[in-house]
């Protein structure tokens, strides 16, 4: 009798078990990212199924494309050819790096409309190709604070020897290399010297770099004719190639991926100049005096180095301070003059 309990029992499990494995069967049930099953017959427009072989992922999400190479530049008016293999893969790589460095090229752009109507003038006053405001950019990326870890200053980087060799004022409280102008004529007048001695731009443009004695000393023992066929550390060897590249992005901004509108540049600042001949005890007195913060002073006049302007202790020394125009200092679309109409799109 108990034998026949169990076998009634045992059976009525197996029919239990049978059956809901048919139940089971009639259903299909699918992984799904919440990490929870649903059958597939059942439709949800709120949870997405995975498909069961997803492709893979690329393994570079953005495509990256070598810019293109010109045969040849043109540099001070000089055709420059870039068929020789080592001249074509300086000029790639430092085009590709300009060209990949997107923001920072693009504040370039945007910062040249601001100070090349600045420098332009003065590098025509003195004879000096056009091109050489490029040399400008790629010395301290038109940062009118720019100061180099060796102590290299101002938009055109004068060393404080060689500043003072071409006529600017360092001394405590004043520091002519910041100054936008008196900077931009004593590298012109560098740049005359230079042009004296070699009577080639690109070898100026070289020595600008690693000095006029390195230049002279490396031609000679090196049995050159032209900076660029020298053997030289990889920062001059790599700075005449660079100039030449961010010519041609300026030239060329579209054809290298950079899109911008007028209202994207920087406006130049009209100012008024005011003339002083004793000492300032405060600019910041000074500032307020004339309409502005003591910031904006100093923005203008990067070359005041103090939070006074003290007067030589010998000679009529004279300082003409530039007082930005009041309706300069704001933000207006309609008011941006583009320098150069390449630099934008309609």
């Amino acid at each position: 009798m108990a034998n026949k309990n169990y076998l009634i029992l045992f059976t009525s499990i197996a029919l239990l078990i049978l059956l809901a494995i048919g139940l089971s069967g009639s259903t299909k049930f699918r992984s799904i990212k919440s990490g929870k099953t649903k059958p597939e017959n059942i439709q949800s427009e709120n949870i997405p199924f995975e498909r069961e072989n997803p492709p893979p992922p690329p393994a570079i999400a953005f495509p990256t494309s070598s810019a293109p190479i010109p045969s040849h530049v043109r540099f001070c008016g000089e055709d420059i050819s870039l068929e020789r293999l080592d001249m074509r893969e300086r000029f790639d790589r430092e085009l590709n790096a300009l060209v990949y460095l997107h923001s920072t090229t693009l504040l370039y752009i945007k910062r040249a409309n601001r100070y090349f109507p600045i420098i332009e003038p003065i590098l025509k006053k003195y004879g000096i190709p056009d091109d050489f405001k490029y040399l400008c950019v790629i010395e301290s990326n038109l940062d009118t604070r720019a100061l180099s870890p060796a102590k290299a200053a101002g938009l055109w980087q004068f060393l404080e020897s060689t500043g003072k060799s071409y006529g600017l004022e360092i001394r405590e409280g004043v520091d002519e290399r910041y100054h936008i102008e008196k900077a931009t004529e004593a590298a012109a007048k560098y740049f005359l010297d230079a042009y004296r001695r070699y009577g080639d731009w690109v070898d100026v443009a070289a020595s600008y770099n690693a000095g006029m004695g390195r230049i002279s000393s490396e031609m000679r023992r090196q049995q050159a004719e032209s900076a660029l066929d020298l053997l030289l550390v990889s920062e001059t060897s790599r700075y005449v190639f660079r100039i030449m590249a961010m010519k041609e992005i300026f030239e060329n901004p579209k054809e290298y991926g950079f899109h911008l509108k007028p209202g994207d540049l920087y406006p130049p600042v009209a100012v008024d100049w005011v003339e002083v001949t004793s000492t300032i005890p405060s600019l910041a007195t000074f500032a307020k005096k004339h309409g502005l913060n003591y910031m904006q002073l100093k923005d203008y006049n990067v070359w005041l180095r103090d939070t006074t302007l003290v007067m030589p202790k010998q000679g009529d020394k004279v300082y003409r301070i530039a007082i930005p125009r009041k309706e300069d200092l704001y933000y207006n679309e309609n008011r941006i003059r583009v320098h150069d109409a390449a630099w934008v799109e309609d």
